[in-house]
């Protein structure tokens, strides 16, 4: 992946199977809402980043240490996971995360999900409390033998708990239990970058937008 080609892409579509989902994604495809993109290179702070989408080969994942040490710190939170559902609470954590921004900040959680659900494919959530307290939400694509991330939320103030981390975990504990082939956790830098904890995920493989075939990320 030295030289990578020049790919900058878009299509919109309000229904996608999950056959389709499956084959857009193993393309280096990605979506927000109804809008689909896929990109090889990013300008951000004013240099030019390539761009690697990842995956998880789910047969070949394990928790390292440091996963297995989130996981334990979180003993005292329970979650669900649920059909997507957006609702004041959720909006009112977004605001709160979205903070953590300095560039891009986004303008409303329906920037990265669609207003309508079922819209275009299946979407679940999966919702992290304390108690009855909202600490975090996930929110990702069903395919037939894929899951993807779409976008994760957090509490700011529970930034010890390393939350989407552990989101990131649950939906992969999901995607196994469910019998899926791989989880897609989205677009990272080649270059190190605000993307790296992608990166640091047991079966992982970048797509070579040269080849069009999936790698083993070293």
């Amino acid at each position: 992946m030295n030289n990578l080609v020049y790919v900058n892409e878009e299509f919109f579509s309000t229904n996608v199977s999950a056959e389709r989902l499956d084959a857009l994604l193993a393309e280096g495809w990605r979506h927000f809402g109804v809008y689909f993109f896929r990109y090889s290179f990013s300008l951000y702070n004013g240099k030019i980043y390539h761009v690697i989408p990842l995956r998880i080969r789910l047969e070949r994942f394990s928790l390292s240490k440091s996963q297995r040490r989130v996981i334990r710190k979180n003993s005292d939170l329970r979650y669900e996971v649920r059909p997507i559902k957006i609702d004041a609470e959720k909006i009112k954590l977004f605001e709160k995360h979205k903070k953590r921004f300095k560039q891009n900040v986004p303008d409303s959680i329906y920037t990265f999900l669609s207003p309508t659900r079922g819209i275009p494919c299946e979407t679940m959530e999966i919702d992290v409390f304390l108690g009855n307290k909202l600490l975090a939400a996930s929110f990702f694509d069903i395919g037939k033998e894929s899951v993807s991330s779409v976008y994760a939320i957090f509490d700011l103030e529970e930034s010890k708990r390393s939350l989407g981390i552990l989101t990131m975990l649950l939906e992969i504990d999901f995607s196994t239990v469910t019998r899926k082939k791989f989880y897609y956790q989205g677009y990272a830098h080649r270059e190190n970058s605000f993307y790296d904890y992608k990166k640091r995920f047991q079966g992982i493989e970048a797509y070579d937008w040269n080849s069009g075939s999936w790698k083993a990320l070293s």
